[in-house]
């Protein structure tokens, strides 16, 4: 018999069993891509996401359709995401607090960030910029920290709510400096916390860059210090927290994008090099800075290794700060 006679059912054999994983490599994706986001829409999460997604439908073949599932501080849409099915045609956008702090600061989150989830990658930070009410008599981060050390517990902050990124930046912020400040959630009224600091019943907010810039522009609020290891070029007038004295030089929020458990390696590739191409487009990068981001990227590795560490680092933060489990 010829040996390739003999060699053929082998091959063929082989190329069955190859098929079906290159078939599905090749043709993913061949339908609309769900990305839910667990927050509400308008959120710097979402606007976000919008503008990345946009590009990314060009470039992968197949439209995304956002889904927000706000609630319980991101831990609504994030639980969601896990128990979808790990095809790659569910994948969710959430950050530090669904993803790390709430490990700590919530009882039962219903799933485990590091083991239900697939990391893709970094999309970005958020630098926290620190503003006041004009009413407060001060005008610089030293003056306000002097300030709230003389009237301890009586000071109060806004949030969207716990482990929004106000509250966890707050508590950092705190532990930092040995404040004792008092938690004002505003869950679903940003607009009331922003007529409530404008109006001196609120002291002071923690809030992200691109969320406090408009009011800060306008005169509306007062802004004293941004994180990050250089000045925000949208607020080049603002001094970093390192520059005024206090250890917060890395941004406490940020947001990535994760698949379920069980989604193939192929496709978190895939996704992954399609996103970091997408983050060094010219008009991405100008919309980041005028919105406040700062769009980092990275391998799915290396977001897994930061993601063990945030989770760490959280818990932590949340021990010394004596914040309870809700």
């Amino acid at each position: 018999m010829s040996p390739l006679r003999v060699l053929a059912p082998a091959v063929a054999a082989a190329l069955v069993a190859l098929t079906p994983h290159d078939a599905g490599a090749q043709a993913y994706p061949n339908r609309p891509i769900q990305v839910i986001i667990p927050f509400a829409g308008g959120s710097a999460s979402d606007v976000l996401t919008r503008i990345l997604l946009e590009h990314a439908g060009k470039t992968i073949g197949q439209p995304f359709v956002i889904e927000n599932r706000p609630g319980a501080g991101g831990n609504t849409g994030t639980q969601v995401a896990a128990r979808a099915a790990p095809d790659g045609y569910t994948l969710v956008g959430s950050g530090s607090g669904p993803m790390a702090a709430n490990v700590t600061l919530y009882k039962d989150l219903g799933y485990d960030p590091a083991k239900d989830f697939e990391p893709i990658g970094m999309i970005a930070v958020f630098p926290i910029i620190i503003v006041t009410s004009t009413k407060l008599p001060v005008n610089t981060l030293s003056e306000m920290i002097a300030y709230a050390k003389a009237r301890p517990g009586e000071l109060n902050y806004a949030s969207l709510g716990p482990g929004s990124s106000g509250h966890l930046a707050t508590v950092l912020f705190a532990h930092v400096t040995g404040l004792k400040l008092q938690h004002v959630p505003y869950p679903t009224g940003f607009s009331q916390a922003v007529t409530d600091i404008m109006s001196g019943r609120i002291s002071l907010w923690l809030s992200t860059l691109g969320g406090a810039l408009g009011n800060v522009q306008s005169g509306k609020v007062r802004a004293i210090a941004v994180s990050g290891t250089a000045r925000a070029e949208a607020l080049p007038e603002v001094p970093t927290f390192k520059e005024a004295g206090v250890a917060m030089e890395e941004e406490s929020t940020w947001f990535a994008l994760f698949a379920p458990k069980g989604t193939p390696k192929d496709v978190i590739a895939k996704v992954n090099r399609d996103v970091e191409k997408i983050l060094t487009l010219p008009d991405v990068k100008e919309r980041a800075v005028t919105l406040g981001y700062r769009f980092a990227g990275g391998s799915p590795e290396r977001l897994g290794a930061f993601l063990k560490a945030e989770i760490a680092k959280w818990s932590e933060v949340a021990k010394d700060a004596d914040l309870t489990a809700r």
